[in-house]
């Protein structure tokens, strides 16, 4: 042993000082629910970026919206629940949950401020590019012609006015609801509110015949052509507004069946409370309170919007007819050990590993695997992707469909109902549990027996995101690494926690011990006077 690593022992044979205070202190730590505002703030800066292309610039705004969206129904949301519920333990920064709801929309306004200036800015490059965003009064006598043709003929049909009364209860507006509400008066009468909910079918943006990079925002269309909806009425005021619904599902342990429970929990969550209202800053104040009152919201919950409500829809404004003004389209590689094996995957992993870097290197290997899985005839596959083709042709199919993936609970409801009736088993991983993992196995009969193939991947297997997000995929087809495979599907399935992993780290069994294990080692090597680094890529770190 050499003086280094006798001398690293005795240290650590010697007592250890107690921890520094300092080590727990709140202002060692930056609160979560701040700091994804703050990379949302980020996202948001590049749209102020002028080396990017105008259009891809606009892109940025629509992201930054979306995102804080979503931001709002699910982190927001919970932040909320543990308020009503009575909640006053401090994080890790020391703020109870009233606290870090107080900083986050005070944060938030600013950065809804900055978003509508973006966009102001953008507006009038684009312009500049002549791409506009109309107000009714800015078009032609045959334009508004045009424009009232088609809202009667596209748009009315859609439509379904509501005059508030006794008879007639403020209605439920669903989830990121839009809606326009108005006072008005009818001769003799006394004044009455109206309601008219814009449908998310419709697009939110009418393009102009006459001036096809022309477009005027859909409740602008509405606006004017309320005489037509409530004919008879004289219309004094007008207001925008937009509800977010606490959109967080949990799903309780000890569910009997998860599919139908998630179903049952996405009916709900269209119905979560109010977390967010945004309505426009000049609705007059009468207007403002009668909606305020009527969705039940907290005054801390109002936010005035000096602009166009919906940012994250401008993305519809993003032009294919205008290619000078987005990106160039990026073609990813192909990896060429397998084009140089004609394309077959699994003679060109059986040659060596093969690490792809998406979106730099085509996620089209990912599809192309599972493809020759499910039609080669000597394939015997359990696969995560689980191709209904494979499943048709008679093939042994396991597929685990996560149903919490947020927001896409839906669609994988119906793809798991499309495998089952393909023929494949579908299971839905642990009721308490997130399943994260993206694992393929393929079993093949060749000439020396059966061989297996796995795929680990770091992103989802969705051929979109692939093209936008950095991830890595792993393909192999070295024993230790199939068989951990193998016994990682058979936890998901059976449950039993595995045993003997050799390669890989299955969390909650094994990753933190692992995780801390390889830390330890780093302080070891540091200690010992060798090379220590750890190097960490992730999108939270909570723990």
């Amino acid at each position: 042993m050499d003086d280094a690593r006798l001398q690293t022992t005795a240290e650590e044979e010697r007592p250890r000082a107690p921890a520094s205070p300092l080590a727990n202190s709140p202002e060692r730590f930056i609160n979560r629910e701040l700091s994804w505002l703050a990379f949302n703030e980020r996202v948001l800066e590049e749209a102020s970026n002028t080396a990017h292309p105008l259009l891809e610039r606009l892109r940025f705004v629509s992201i930054s919206a979306a995102n804080l969206d979503e931001f709002y129904m699910v982190r927001v949301a919970g932040l909320k629940s543990q308020i009503q519920a009575g909640v006053t333990a401090r994080s890790a920064d020391g703020l109870t949950p009233g606290e870090q709801l107080h900083a986050v929309n005070e944060r938030a306004r600013t950065l809804m401020r900055e978003q509508q200036r973006c966009w102001r800015e953008l507006r009038e490059a684009m312009r500049g590019e002549g791409i506009e965003v109309l107000e009714p009064e800015a078009l032609t006598d045959d334009e508004r012609a045009w424009l009232t043709a088609w809202f009667v003929r596209e748009i009315f049909p859609a439509l379904t006015p509501v005059a508030i009364d006794p008879a007639h209860p403020f209605p439920f507006i669903p989830n990121l609801g839009f809606s326009l509400v108005l006072s008005m008066k009818r001769k003799g009468e006394e004044t009455s509110a109206g309601l008219v909910a814009l449908p998310a079918t419709i697009d939110r943006f009418v393009r102009l015949e006459s001036r096809k990079s022309a477009f005027v925002a859909l409740e602008q269309v509405v606006r004017v052509h309320l005489d037509l909806l409530f004919p008879g009425f004289e219309l004094q005021d007008v207001g925008v507004f937009r509800v977010i619904r606490d959109s967080d599902i949990e799903i309780e342990e000890e569910a009997e069946d998860l599919v139908r429970q998630s179903e049952e929990l996405l009916r709900r969550r269209r119905r979560g409370s109010v977390i967010r209202l945004k309505i426009n800053a000049d609705v007059p104040a009468a207007l403002r309170a009668f909606v305020v009152e009527s969705l039940g919201v907290d005054e801390e919950d109002v936010f005035d919007v000096d602009g166009l409500l919906g940012l994250a829809e401008t993305s519809q404004l993003i032009l294919r007819d205008r290619p000078d003004l987005v990106f160039e389209p990026y073609t990813p590689r192909f990896p060429e050990r397998i084009l140089d094996h004609d394309g077959d995957c699994f003679a060109a992993i059986r040659q060596k590993d093969i690490i792809v870097h998406h979106p730099y290197e085509s996620f089209d290997v990912v599809v192309s695997f599972l493809r020759q899985a499910a039609a080669d005839p000597d394939v015997d596959s359990p696969i995560v992707d689980a191709l209904r083709e494979a499943a048709e042709r008679g093939k042994s199919v396991t597929a685990l469909i996560e149903l919490k993936a947020r927001f896409d609970e839906e669609r994988n409801i119906r793809w798991a109902r499309d495998l089952e009736r393909a023929g494949a088993q579908v299971v839905f991983g642990f009721v308490q549990l997130k399943t994260h993992a993206k694992v393929s196995l393929v079993v093949r009969r060749e000439q020396n027996g059966l061989q297996t193939y796995a795929h680990f991947g770091t992103g989802n297997y969705h051929p979109v995101n692939a093209r936008i997000y950095t991830d890595l995929s792993h393909f192999t087809c070295d024993a230790t690494f199939c068989r951990d495979a193998a016994k990682l599907f058979n936890y998901m399935t059976g449950t039993g926690v595995p045993e003997g992993m050799e390669r890989i780290s299955v969390s909650p069994t094994d990753m933190r011990a692992t995780l801390v294990r390889l830390i330890d080692g780093e302080i070891e090597n540091a200690r010992a006077g060798r090379p220590a680094w750890i190097l960490a890529k992730m999108n939270s770190l909570v723990d």
